[in-house]
């Protein structure tokens, strides 16, 4: 993972550097609803006073557009140095730390709901299960993700390198690795302009039986 803190990560985030307004451009374009109509589809049974999540925040857009939602208790964690200073001037009132997903620094069932976008697809499958497992010991309830979609596992090569980007059905692989989670919701995303497809899921920790 250490590229992604390198000048390939700064790249990466410079050419990513979106307005909420433009994020929403993209979402509408891509799939034909918003990143907040997502949102607000999935998260409508989270109260705003949860504290959640996200893994791998880069400048902090989807924070931002929690907190503009109504969110108040927010944390990020990012790999890439020169993302989270970026992330640090943009957010207010969000507790930022340096860090990997492969080892999360908060105890376990911190939060109420824990979060990807767009992170799965870039963490190596050696490193994927240590990924997965730091985010279910992070979370005391949901896992909520949107990552690239395919039925098996397959590589894409990322602006003329490999290992870098993986396409798979990562609901289904919480579920397989982790007996206590279960699907509470899963919608894949179609592209309005060919016949790829991404997934948003909503994970959850089964009720303990007493």
């Amino acid at each position: 993972m250490s590229i992604w803190a390198e000048h390939f990560g700064r790249d990466y985030t410079d050419r990513n550097s979106l307005s909420l307004h433009e994020l929403d451009a993209l979402y509408k374009t891509n799939y034909g609803v918003t990143r907040r109509q997502l949102n607000e589809n999935f998260l409508k049974d989270i109260p705003f006073a949860a504290r959640i999540l996200e893994v791998g925040c880069n400048i902090g857009n989807q924070l931002f557009l929690l907190q503009q939602m109504g969110y108040s208790q927010l944390y990020g964690i990012e790999l890439q140095h020169y993302a989270l200073l970026r992330a640090r001037l943009g957010l207010r009132n969000v507790h930022l730390v340096e860090a990997s997903a492969l080892e999360i620094p908060f105890v376990d069932n911190s939060f109420d709901v824990v979060f990807t976008s767009g992170v799965l697809i870039h963490i190596a499958p050696p490193d994927l299960s240590q990924a997965m497992a730091e985010i279910r010991r992070c979370t005391r309830k949901y896992i909520w993700g949107l990552e690239y979609y395919a039925s098996e596992p397959s590589e894409v090569n990322y602006r003329g390198r490999d290992s870098l980007l993986w396409k798979m059905d990562y609901a289904n692989l919480y579920l397989e690795r982790f007996t206590d989670l279960e699907l509470s919701r899963c919608d894949r995303l179609s592209y309005m302009d060919s016949d790829k497809e991404d997934c948003m899921f909503l994970l959850r920790k089964k009720e303990e039986r007493r």
